[in-house]
């Protein structure tokens, strides 16, 4: 996909698009590695919007490439862990911050947002750049990350996209990936439904750029 005014086009083959759900093999290395590059502005730009201290434990869902896990362990001097479902995106995850895995600060696991394999009130903020799109059941999987938080923690959304009936690409990557782009609304009802309050979204002028924040 290529960036135009801050949405993205069909540029390549299915084959290779396909593995924006779940990366595998060859081409899902080569997806993730241009994803990397290609969310970059977003993220920097969403993550602008976070307050994160020292003492933070971080959990990324849908980790990808990894780095957002590599963006976070400059934030804080703390634990940050990744979860993805994909194997070929632990495998780059942990490669691109073996450094920080070999310390004893970073941990990159194989795992399902709706079963989440972590403790109760384990962590201080939780994450999901360009991946709720893919979560199996949204409020479910929305109070699973509700248990794993702490008290008064804070879970971060970060899309690219918001629905446009009127979006021929769009609508074609909806029934490429059978994915779901969710709306500020329904992205506030669904958290609220799930346990969540104090919801705030930030939409990026000129784009359909969208971040919420919510407190358990």
């Amino acid at each position: 996909m290529s960036e135009n005014n801050g949405k993205y086009i069909i540029t390549e083959d299915h084959d290779l698009l396909i593995n924006a759900r779940k990366p595998v093999g060859e081409l899902g290395r080569e997806l993730l590695n241009r994803m990397n590059k290609s969310h970059e502005t977003l993220a920097q730009w969403g993550v602008s919007h976070l307050s994160i201290a020292n003492d933070d434990v971080i959990l990324d869902i849908g980790c990808g490439g990894g780095v957002n896990i590599e963006r976070f362990l400059k934030m804080t001097d703390d634990m940050v862990y990744g979860l993805d479902y994909s194997e070929i995106s632990v495998e780059e995850s942990t490669n691109l911050n073996k450094v920080a895995i070999d310390e004893g600060r970073c941990e990159v696991i194989q795992g399902s947002v709706s079963d989440l394999p972590f403790d109760d009130k384990s962590f201080d903020i939780v994450t999901g750049f360009e991946t709720v799109y893919f979560w199996p059941d949204f409020i479910n999987d929305l109070k699973e990350v509700h248990r794993v938080l702490k008290d008064d923690g804070i879970i971060f959304i970060c899309n690219e996209s918001v629905p446009d009936e009127n979006d021929a690409r769009q609508k074609e990557l909806v029934e490429l990936l059978d994915m779901k782009i969710y709306s500020e609304d329904v992205m506030d009802r669904s958290l609220r439904e799930a346990g969540f309050s104090d919801v705030v979204s930030f939409r990026k002028q000129g784009t359909d750029w969208v971040c919420v924040i919510a407190h358990k």
